[in-house]
């Protein structure tokens, strides 16, 4: 959980254990019953950017805002058991869980035997979808839902439809995880996963890195499904290896997997309630917008398609106004209706994709440039 969800359902447990302590009871049986990681992302304030210290300064000031929070939080840290926090300026809550939290397969000692079993999620975030791409089930719930998985409860849920969507060929160079994931939302729009589980199979995933994956199940709540799962693979152990999962968890989540039937296998052809199928070599340079993600627009028709957006935006009066001119580090600009003034690029769709990253910091150097 994030620490915007995660705080108060810290603050209940504290209260259970005045509570019982009001009463007699003990207070250190009072604990999640489910491992539970905070994880601080919610908090952060961009106070200073475009310079190199400007990371290091929005995270003093952070710390210096929520001090109170922060001890509260590390306190709850020592004092509960199964119950961990990650501290601010690791990164959003679902890079991190993907990045250092996620197990694929986990084991625990039972009444003196190891048992494993699959790795399974419920986090306070719509976008806790994206640890689907490592192959663990996973999906967004809210406060009270999680709390009570916390305390050991269920989360009751009809079985679902599974939607099949079959990858077959690799992108093209210069086509990114960002373009496919845009066209998949399209698809999946149409074709309506409202409620249901989508399940990525067929050979195009041979060349689909983890991290192009996890880009593609982060965006289930955009496309409308529950979660867009990937079953486990080599990728998925390189991914592992890559990210410091210990070579012994590792073998366990490959030899689990492949014992369980949960391993991806070229060839493989699912039974599903229904499925889709997309070459990756049709995937096209695209932007979505201006409004919902599923509007995808190919990189050639955003001019149009932008100008056509903005004339719709505007009403009879506001046609007829003329551009204002505007002075800024002593050049005059004129802006009229419709110029774009502030761009920003941030996402917590592609925080554990290096490639669109880089993509991004060649973006902005180039528009700096142009300035």
């Amino acid at each position: 959980m994030q620490d915007f969800t995660g705080v108060p359902a810290v603050v209940d447990l504290a209260a259970m254990r005045e509570a019982v302590k009001r009463l007699g009871g003990d207070t250190a049986k009072v604990n999640p019953l489910s491992p539970v990681d905070l994880v601080i992302d919610h908090s952060v304030t961009v106070d200073r950017f475009g310079d190199d210290d400007a990371f290091e300064e929005n995270v003093r000031l952070e710390m210096e805002r929520n001090h109170e929070r922060y001890v509260f939080l590390k306190w709850g840290q020592q004092a509960f058991s199964r119950f961990s926090v990650v501290p601010p300026g690791t990164g959003i809550c679902h890079q991190v869980n993907l990045e250092y939290l996620g197990k694929a397969v986990w084991s625990e000692l039972q009444a003196g035997e190891w048992v494993a079993y699959p790795d399974t999620l419920v986090g306070t975030d719509s976008h806790t979808t994206m640890i689907n791409g490592l192959g663990v089930l996973g999906w967004g719930v809210g406060g009270i839902e999680a709390e009570a998985a916390m305390l050991g409860q269920p989360v009751s849920m009809l079985i679902p439809d599974v939607v099949g969507f079959k990858l077959t060929g690799k992108l093209r160079e210069g086509i990114t995880a960002t373009d496919l994931v845009l066209t998949v939302t399209q698809m999946l729009r149409k074709h309506g996963v409202v409620g249901k589980f989508v399940e990525f199979y067929g050979d195009g995933l041979d060349s689909l890195p983890l991290a192009d994956r996890a880009t593609i199940a982060n965006m289930s709540p955009e496309y409308g499904a529950t979660c867009g799962f990937f079953p486990i693979d080599g990728i998925t152990l390189e991914y592992m290896r890559l990210s410091g999962r210990s070579e012994e968890q590792v073998e366990l989540v490959e030899t689990y997997a492949k014992a369980q039937g949960m391993w991806r296998n070229p060839g493989d052809e699912p039974v599903f309630t229904s499925s889709l199928e997309l070459d990756m070599g049709d995937v096209e340079a695209s932007l979505a917008g201006p409004k919902r993600p599923q509007d995808r627009v190919a990189l050639a028709d955003v001019p149009k398609a932008f100008a056509a957006s903005t004339e719709l935006e505007l009403n009879t009066a506001q046609k007829d106004r003329q551009p204002i001119d505007y002075v800024m580090n002593g050049h005059q600009y004129q802006l009229p209706d419709g110029a774009v003034v502030i761009a920003a690029i941030t996402s917590c769709t592609n925080t554990s994709n290096p490639s669109v990253l880089m993509a991004a910091g060649l973006l902005a150097k180039k528009a700096v440039t142009l300035d």
